[in-house]
């Protein structure tokens, strides 16, 4: 029954801190949610055609105009013209029939020639062949193509013609059709082609009869020669279609001016945008859903981490809403005033977020929250253009915020925080100049001066943010930061002040136990500082009654030599509570107070118990116990450990090494054996390095030393 209670107990406690960080972040979803909406949600219109435009419209998207695209493939294709094959084999074949004619003369002139020189040297008389004879000879020899189209008056004129007219006809003729023939005639062209052969030889010097030959000769050799290439224009064609480039509408580019006409194309246009379907406008809304949920998820789990190392009360998640508001509200009021030529969100001042969540948390939340950060302003600087990212803002962001939380190393004060704006600085403009330097754009030096000073402007607005908002935080909300704690353990405090001028016997044995918690804690990754100050007002209660503590009874008797053992259990156990009461009086926070109520858990008074039952035998234990509660945290838990180890060590007349180890072993076994630890999650392994840390602190206060001779021992040497 009593197990099922506890897990009961437990579960309830579950449920409760889900509910305690689910709401929070929920209601930070909602900011996230309202913040970007105008960013990703497109505004509809409800126009007419051939209307005049009430204001400027510009694209929210980027998109293809397809139907514009295939316009221009179309007039791409319709501009490349026909591909054809010029044939060679053509154009060889109609020279060598003209070649043949002349060829053809040349030889019965030869054959002429040869037959009269024998008839002078034989005397014999050969008769002579009239010159329509040799057109009839030639006829009979020539290709019969030659024959059919080429009549035999056209060849009397050649016949007739002296050898160097023949001649020069023939060069004539053969240049000019290869000329004409190699750029390659059509068929549709043959007719203007034969004119423009005629038309050369009509300005030759020769005889208008042989003229008359070779424009007949002409016309049989012009002829088609080109074709039409059927694989050659579709390649041609192809690569038209590949040289066109898509027809963009491209995200912010305005579609139509305020007063302009609305015309088909622009109503198109505006249609294929969506800027006249309001259907459309749901997916960049679920979308950015989507987006919120994995950061707010993100945002849980963290907090679930957190709460399972450290405390995680109202405060700190009231901090973390409470800086989100403040950061996304600024972010949210830059960016009405960013455009592409302004780049405002470079005046963000989030380092301040980071360095307030590292004070007031821990490293990994600020981290943690520093990229959500800069994953929404990536939204919000986004030019209101759904569907774009302003990936340059949240670069900006980003490392402003990690520069922060890696320079503020250690915050012994204020100048701390200046000092890491300092270093802030430093990354915004390195970060500034390689936006600069990777940019396609000229900027002049005043620009990029600007630019640089914008940087600089919002790591020192950080710096001043984080300093004026601490002071907030750490007492509106009750969140005990490192910088409060430093402030708590100034020596001027009243309370410690009091502590030292009312018991300082406990003062010093305070300032050793701070010494050995803060050294237990480093050494298991606690928070040392914590320990350290609480160890400073964890025996406040003292005060009270300071004399009936073994370390204030300077010079005086024991007070509890006269009085019964309950009489002095009650003193001695009442002065945890004592003090947790005077520090909520003073408004220390609140884990200071449970480490001074819990450091004494539910531990035996064994003197006064073992006292007690010499004189009776039937004592109740609980009546020389400690109420608690026991220690809940590993800070309160090493304490309780080194406020007694610091006792029994300063109890030792010789404290060696082996000494030291064995109390400390001692009574760490005893505060295990107690059940004293059982709440505080501390393990074995944490256990034997805060043993070995308090062990080497206690070995270099008690280190032995060199013992100097004294006056006397110095001249009976001598």
């Amino acid at each position: 029954m009593k197990l099922w209670w506890k897990q009961f107990i437990q579960l309830m406690k579950n449920q409760e801190k889900w509910i305690r960080i689910c709401v929070p972040v929920v209601l930070l979803g909602g900011i996230f949610f309202l913040s970007t909406l105008s960013n990703v949600y497109t505004q509809t219109y409800d126009i007419e055609r051939f209307s005049n435009a009430k204001q400027t419209i510009r694209s929210p998207l980027t998109i293809e105009n397809k139907k514009e695209t295939e316009r221009k493939i179309r007039e791409a294709i319709q501009s490349v013209d026909d591909r054809y094959s010029i044939s060679s084999e053509i154009t060889e074949e109609r020279i060598a029939f003209v070649q043949e004619v002349f060829d053809a003369m040349d030889k019965q002139n030869e054959e002429l020639e040869e037959a009269n020189s024998k008839e002078e040297e034989s005397d014999d008389k050969i008769a002579e062949i009239s010159d329509e004879e040799k057109v009839q000879e030639l006829f009979q020899i020539l290709s019969p193509a030659i024959g059919e189209a080429v009549s035999k008056e056209d060849l009397l004129y050649l016949v007739k013609a002296t050898d160097n007219e023949r001649s020069v006809a023939r060069e004539l003729l053969t240049t000019t059709l290869y000329d004409l023939l190699n750029e390659g005639v059509k068929n549709e062209e043959v007719p203007e082609a034969i004119r423009s052969v005629n038309q050369k030889l009509r300005y030759s010097s020769l005889d208008e009869e042989v003229k008359e030959s070779l424009y007949s000769l002409s016309s049989f050799a012009v002829v088609a020669n080109s074709f039409y290439a059927v694989d050659k224009t579709n390649e041609a064609q192809k690569q038209a279609i590949s040289n066109v480039e898509p027809v963009m509408i491209r995200a912010g580019e305005v579609i139509v001016r305020e007063g302009q006409t609305i015309t088909n194309d622009i109503y198109e246009k505006l249609a294929l945008v969506g800027l006249l379907n309001s259907d459309r406008n749901i997916y960049p809304v679920i979308g950015l859903l989507l987006l919120l949920i994995l950061l707010c998820g993100t945002i849980a789990y963290e907090l679930n981490v957190f709460s399972q190392k450290l405390l995680l009360d109202n405060g700190k998640i009231a901090s973390i809403f409470i800086i989100s508001f403040i950061m996304v509200g600024l972010m949210k009021i830059i960016s009405f005033y960013t455009t592409p030529v302004n780049q405002f969100f470079l005046l963000v001042p989030v380092g301040a977020s980071a360095m307030l969540l590292k004070i007031l948390l821990n490293d990994r939340i600020a981290i943690v929250m520093s990229i959500i950060y800069a994953v929404i302003g990536s939204v919000i600087f986004n030019s209101q253009i759904p569907g774009s990212l302003n990936v340059e803002a949240s670069i900006y962001l980003l490392f402003s915020q990690l520069s922060g939380i890696i320079f503020l190393v250690s915050l012994k004060d204020r100048s701390a925080i200046l000092k890491a704006g300092l270093g802030m600085s430093l990354v915004n403009i390195v970060t500034v100049l390689i936006f600069l330097l990777l940019s396609f754009e000229k900027y002049s030096f005043y620009d990029s001066v600007l630019l640089i000073g914008f940087g600089i402007l919002s790591a020192f607005v950080s710096a001043v943010l984080t300093i004026g908002l601490l002071p907030f935080f750490e007492a509106g909300l009750g969140i005990l930061s490192d910088t409060k704690l430093l402030t708590l353990s100034s020596p001027n405090h009243p309370l410690l002040r009091k502590i030292l001028t009312e018991a300082p016997g406990t003062y010093h044995h305070s300032v050793m136990v701070a010494n050995l918690s803060e050294a237990s804690c480093e050494a298991i990754g606690a928070n040392g500082l914590l320990a350290r100050v609480a160890s400073y007002y964890h025996d406040l209660g003292k005060t009270i009654r300071p004399h009936y503590y073994i370390e204030n009874q300077m010079g005086i008797r024991n007070p509890h030599d006269f009085i019964e053992p309950i009489q002095s259990a009650e003193i001695i156990i009442s002065h945890p509570y004592d003090g947790a009461k005077m520090l909520k009086e003073h408004k220390l926070p609140r884990e200071i107070i449970d480490i001074a109520e819990q450091h004494h858990g539910t531990t035996l008074l064994k003197y006064f118990y073992y006292k007690e039952k010499e004189k009776q035998k039937n004592v109740d234990e609980k009546d020389f116990r400690y109420p608690g509660p026991k220690p809940r945290s590993k800070e309160a838990a090493i304490i309780s450990i080194c406020d007694s180890i610091e006792a029994a060590v300063r109890s030792l007349k010789e404290p060696t090494n082996e000494k030291i180890s064995d109390i400390v072993t001692s009574i760490i076994n005893d505060r295990l054996m107690d059940g004293q630890l059982n709440e505080s999650s501390l393990t074995f392994r944490e256990l034997e390095k805060i043993k070995k840390a308090i062990c080497e602190t206690l070995n270099g206060i008690f280190h032995s030393r060199i013992q100097y001779p004294t006056n006397k021992e110095v001249k009976e040497a001598n």
